[in-house]
């Protein structure tokens, strides 16, 4: 029975992927149990510890299939610990003499905590590739709209002309900032730990720190330079980071959604044939994509939050808060990854509207080109005096339903100063675009250097 979002099979499309959740599997989570030991096998037999035979066994048998969950399940209810029933099963199907040395001097949480490293190891290489994914249709959108006008809003009115291609580029740079976070934070998280019961490594012997090393390298982690069974800041990292995407990716959800609106009709996510927006409103094209890329990142703030709660941590191990990170850090994992994937669906089947967004452009006829005019002026008259004047140019033309050159026209200082065909120049939004597209090129081209390719 199915009861959550992440399993439903009638939800979990919009919740996660399939292939996070398969990371995040019960079977995976086991298979990487099983791969410490047999790297913890592996290393000690090379040490001398334990017999090369028994290591051997032990590599052969750590296969998730060799488990079975049920009865596992069933004994971890029985006897209240979450991986000696699984280590049961190991060891019997290594046999008695080589089962003997399975799961030498470690304790649970070396086990535990490695395979959630190795487990982020395959989430953080799909995070990366799915991000370089959102990226290529940022810079695609960049580069194609480089040019297209539309209404720069601040405060959620009209402020200044732009592009819809600033607009990607923005959003582009922001994410390239999350890579570099991503990629820096990897020597930090993808660490795992072979330190016995208190973190003293006693159990391990005169070799301790040998064999820890040897046994992440197997596995492919780093070494800590000490225990961090209590120190729970390199999983609340990534969490952190993958809250900070996920609240990147739901700003573009969010604006898109916005500028679907009927009222202003910018831009509109892929329609498939089928797509059906109410069941009581046959006319209705909802934009079921861009909310749900908006709505998602709340619960993975919220997971988040819960990842800082289980680093208050007590003595040399915890439960109380360690039992959090079971939940929060895969549910954190697997919405950052929906929402990469929904991210890159919406802006490759985007379409956008050049001819929507320049009649909004003009909805305020003109007056937000009033800073043109304004700067234009402050040569002549100096700045104060330009835009007190055409304050009180703006200000009667908007009471009056004048257009904002009509406006210009009217006032009998401005006129003085202004011919008809520098108002009409000053007047025209794709006059003052400033630097967007030089933006655009500047953006593009680094990222594309930096991380996206070609």
């Amino acid at each position: 029975m199915s009861v959550s979002v992440f399993d439903m099979q009638s939800l979990q499309h919009l919740w996660s992927t399939d292939e996070l959740r398969a990371i995040f599997s019960e079977e995976n989570r086991i298979q990487k149990w099983l791969d410490f030991e047999a790297a913890l096998a592996e290393a000690q037999a090379e040490l001398g510890i334990i017999p090369a035979e028994a290591a051997r066994e032990i590599r052969a048998q750590a296969q998730a299939g060799n488990i079975d969950i049920a009865q596992m399940s069933a004994e971890i209810r029985r006897i209240k610990h979450s991986l000696v029933p699984a280590l049961k099963q190991l060891q019997a199907r290594c046999g008695e003499d080589h089962g003997e040395w399975l799961h030498y001097g470690a304790t649970t949480q070396d086990v535990v905590d490695t395979g959630v490293a190795l487990q982020l190891k395959e989430v953080h290489a799909v995070i990366l590739r799915d991000m370089a994914a959102v990226g290529q249709e940022l810079a695609r959108l960049a580069q194609a709209h480089r040019d297209t006008p539309m209404a720069g809003r601040t405060h959620g009115v009209q402020a200044l002309p732009i592009t819809f291609g600033h607009k990607c580029a923005v959003w582009l740079d922001e994410l390239s900032r999350h890579h570099e976070r991503l990629k820096e934070c990897e020597p930090r998280v993808l660490v795992g730990m072979v330190v016995g019961a208190v973190g003293s490594q006693a159990s391990l012997g005169e070799q301790a720190e040998e064999v820890e090393r040897r046994t992440l390298a197997k596995l492919g982690l780093a070494a800590p330079s000490i225990s961090w069974a209590p120190a729970r800041d390199r999983f609340t990292e990534y969490a952190l980071l993958l809250a900070m995407l996920g609240a990147t990716l739901s700003k573009i959800g969010n604006e898109l959604f916005n500028m679907q609106r009927n009222e202003f009709a910018e831009v509109e996510e892929a329609f498939s044939a089928g797509k059906l927006g109410s069941s009581t409103m046959p006319h209705k094209r909802n934009p079921t994509s861009a909310e749900n890329l908006a709505g998602l990142c709340r619960p993975l703030r919220a997971g988040a939050a819960l990842m800082l709660e289980g680093m208050v941590q007590e003595g040399e191990r915890d439960g109380i808060a360690w039992k959090i990170e079971w939940k929060a850090l895969p549910e954190c994992c697997l919405i950052a990854g929906a929402m990469l994937f929904q991210a890159k669906n919406l802006l490759a089947g985007l379409r956008v509207d050049g001819e929507a967004m320049a009649l909004n452009l003009d909805r305020m006829r003109g007056y937000l080109l009033s800073e043109h005019v304004m700067l234009e002026l402050s040569e002549r008259v100096g700045k104060q005096t330009a835009h007190e004047w055409i304050y009180e140019a703006s200000m009667h033309g908007i009471t009056n339903k004048l257009d904002f050159a009509q406006a210009l026209r009217q006032h009998k200082d401005l006129a003085s100063l202004l011919g008809e065909d520098e108002i009409q120049r000053l007047t025209d939004p794709a006059g003052y675009l400033g630097q967007c597209a030089a933006s655009v090129d500047r953006v593009v081209q680094t990222q594309r250097a930096a991380w996206l390719g070609a």
